[in-house]
């Protein structure tokens, strides 16, 4: 049998999770951490379960001025355990003169205490079995303990009030001798030695993880008390013996911070999230490369997630009572028929996200199709599936009067990785759509027939344009190299967009007339009013960002 080492009392909350933990173990109870971490050194138990961080108090610093210094045991795995605080005392009425508790559980408490307790004195302890046991010898009657139910009880105590303390949530670290495999959802904790000052480090250290793509978690610096340099502790998303984390942690030790062994790994542990995941398995209707694409990346949250189209074995019929969030993401003329079909299935706290490209119809079926109890929200994703992240990608979201807290949820992994969101209504979506998606493929597309016709070489056209003017051949490249079916299904998708096409083949028709006429005052006066209406704020950045491009493209020629 395997004894893991935890904080006492027997009904404390450092044991309860021990027993959660591992119910079959021997618990081994020591009055602090210090003990804790001794007795796990010495062998005499197999693992050990200690709070690390607290929902109301923060990081445990005693710990991790603790782990700094063993050398022999990693952090291996996490148990989130709520916690409910109590007042015991001896007697059920009359009054406290002194209340009793872990320094962490009046930290906790101290709301409480201070509403109702504004003068009663504090006493905190280390071992609250042996003061406990010594203020009851020296028939003491008017003292209070604060501590989970279950070891007041086991003291022999009175419960005074429950629930002193709510919201209240610790999250328990596992210590254990080996670094567990990797399950796909793991996370790396690391603590720096103590650093030299210099400008710009922790800078430099941030950027290294952007740029790497990797995920903080979490960060805290602390200082040493005899050199009074400061450490820095770091959580981030993915396991030690990821490639990319470790090259990360390898680049900053050598090139940032510049001192071999000035980075130690805590551990690497399946990852927590404090917060509580309403979502817990995605379904999505359409298997194709961008299901898979988000697909992917719901899995690396956490998320399970199931596959369903024309071409799967799963049938989305099957698949909808199993999931939480159903996502379709099919071509966009097939969006309308897809949530006709299968919009009727879905049920009370499930939620419906379109991933579509066109929303006021889209938006407008899944309403009349679905139950009035089912979220809504749609999603348009503006990068393909060969993308390497979202990170400084754009996506609309057009939130519906049925957009709950499901569908929030989802909006919050799209903010983490870094998607630029843009909130839309439908008619203002179709609208920027027509603008930003329709225009420019209308354009592409017209532009290469305009090509095709006179057979101009298509190798010469550069050698005639400026960079700022073939643009538009890169965008007309870009549209006819990818997947047509996506283009035409853009240009032909309803809603204001439209609108788009039309004014501006009207504005068009009217400057070719006025071109034809030679009529150079009319047309410079166009321009003129049209810079008006756009306005300096806009054009002179945008006129700096097209010089850029500029002279990334002529770095390339």
């Amino acid at each position: 049998m395997s004894t893991i080492v935890t904080l006492g009392p027997t009904g404390s909350h450092a044991w309860q999770a021990a027993r959660q933990c591992d119910p079959t173990s021997e618990p081994l109870l020591q009055p602090n951490i210090v003990a804790v971490l001794t007795a796990l050194d010495s062998g005499r138990a197999t693992c050990a379960v200690v709070p690390v961080f607290n929902t109301r108090e923060g990081r445990n610093h005693e710990l991790f001025h603790a782990l700094t210094t063993n050398q022999r045991h990693y952090w291996q795995d996490n148990v989130i355990l709520p916690i409910h605080l109590s007042l015991g005392t001896r007697n059920p009425e009359g009054e406290i003169a002194i209340i009793v508790g872990r320094a962490a559980f009046l930290r906790q408490c101290e709301e409480y205490i201070t509403a109702n307790f504004p003068a009663t004195d504090l006493l905190a302890v280390h071992d609250l079995e042996q003061t406990v046991a010594k203020l009851k010898a020296a028939d003491g009657e008017n003292f209070g303990v604060i501590e989970a139910e279950e070891a007041l009880r086991h003291h022999g105590l009175i419960l005074r009030e429950r629930e002193i303390s709510p919201h209240n949530r610790t999250r328990f670290a596992v210590l254990g001798a080996k670094l567990p495999r990797v399950t796909g959802y793991d996370a790396t904790a690391i603590i720096t030695t103590p650093l030299k000052d210099r400008v710009g480090l922790l800078y430099e250290m941030m950027g290294v993880f952007a740029q790497k793509g990797i995920n903080l978690l979490d960060m805290d610096s602390t200082t040493e008390a005899q050199s009074q340099k400061l450490r820095f502790f770091l959580e981030m998303e993915g396991h030690a013996d990821d490639p990319v984390i470790r090259k990360a942690l390898e680049y900053i030790e050598d090139q940032v911070i510049q001192e071999a062994g000035s980075i130690k790994i805590l551990g690497t542990y399946p990852r927590v999230d404090m917060r509580t995941k309403r979502i817990k398995k995605c379904g999505f209707i359409g298997s194709g490369a961008m299901s898979q694409w988000f697909a992917r990346r719901l899995i690396g949250e956490g998320y399970a997630v199931l596959l369903s189209g024309r071409n799967s074995e799963l049938r989305p019929e099957i698949m909808i009572p199993q999931v939480d969030l159903v996502v379709i993401c099919v071509p966009i003329s097939a969006t309308a028929a897809t949530i006709c079909q299968y919009g009727p299935l879905l049920n009370k706290n499930q939620a419906l996200i379109l991933l579509a490209g066109e929303s006021e119809t889209s938006i407008a079926t899944a309403l009349e199709h679905t139950a009035s109890e089912v979220e809504v929200l749609l999603v348009h994703n503006l990068w393909g599936p060969k993308a390497a992240g979202m990170k400084g990608k754009n996506v609309s979201l057009v939130r519906t009067p049925r957009s709950g807290i499901l569908c929030r949820e989802f909006e919050a992994f799209l903010y983490k990785h870094g998607a630029v969101i843009s909130l839309d209504s439908a008619p203002r979506h179709n609208l920027l759509m027509g603008v930003s998606q329709k225009l420019p493929s209308a354009i592409a597309m017209a532009l290469a027939m305009t090509l095709r016709r006179h057979r101009l070489p298509l190798g010469e056209i550069e050698r005639h344009a400026t960079l700022t003017s073939a643009y538009s051949m890169l965008a007309m490249a870009r549209i006819h190299f990818q997947n047509p079916r996506t283009y035409a299904e853009i240009l032909a998708c309803p809603g204001e967009g439209r609108r788009i096409l039309r004014d501006f083949a009207a504005s068009l028709a009217k400057i070719l007339d006025l071109a034809e006429a030679e009529d150079i005052k009319s047309l410079n006066q166009i321009i003129e009013e049209n810079r008006s209406a756009l306005g300096d704020e806009f054009l002179r950045p945008a006129m700096e960002r097209a010089l850029a491009v500029d002279n990334v493209l002529e770095g390339r020629r």
